[in-house]
């Protein structure tokens, strides 16, 4: 079962000691990020780093499926685009992570055996991120049994 890293033992106390932890993170700096965009977006990108940084882009993608109507025919066909993005150059790398709801985690992981994409399941009551602390536990113990070696959460910081 994972273990909490002593440093946010407190935070993950209750759902009052999350909540305190979460109003006391620092905002993001929203000129900084505008003035920063600003700047990469005038540079100019030589072609080998430009398909350098394309594979690495689609190295670290989550390629995800979050609908009501999910099938595992449909998990099945997203874990072969994962492990084969572009079936023209086998050279393209393989995405990071597929990521389901935790009940189509288990065939999530049998499509992706052995291919080293991980496999992402999203939980604590996820979408709102609503509920009680120890609902969102299980939600997350429930889709690491499945096979989730990731998990995407929500935190409702409202």
């Amino acid at each position: 079962m994972p273990t909490t890293a002593p440093a946010f033992s407190d935070a993950t106390a209750s759902d009052s000691a999350l909540r305190r932890f979460l109003f006391g993170l620092p905002g993001v700096d929203a000129v900084g990020l505008e003035a920063r965009a600003a700047s990469l977006g005038t540079r100019s990108i030589k072609t080998t780093a430009k398909a350098y940084a394309i594979d690495l882009a689609i190295s670290m993608i989550d390629l995800t499926t979050l609908e009501g109507a999910d099938t595992p025919g449909k998990v099945r066909a997203l874990a072969a685009k994962a492990v084969n993005p572009d079936p023209t150059d086998r050279t393209t790398p393989r995405t990071a992570a597929v990521c389901v709801y935790p009940d189509m985690a288990a065939t999530a992981a049998a499509a992706l055996a052995g291919s080293g994409v991980k496999v992402a399941s999203v939980a604590t009551a996820f979408p709102a991120g609503r509920a009680a602390l120890d609902v969102k536990l299980a939600d997350v113990r429930d889709a690491v049994a499945a096979g989730a070696d990731e998990i995407d959460m929500v935190i409702d910081r409202g």
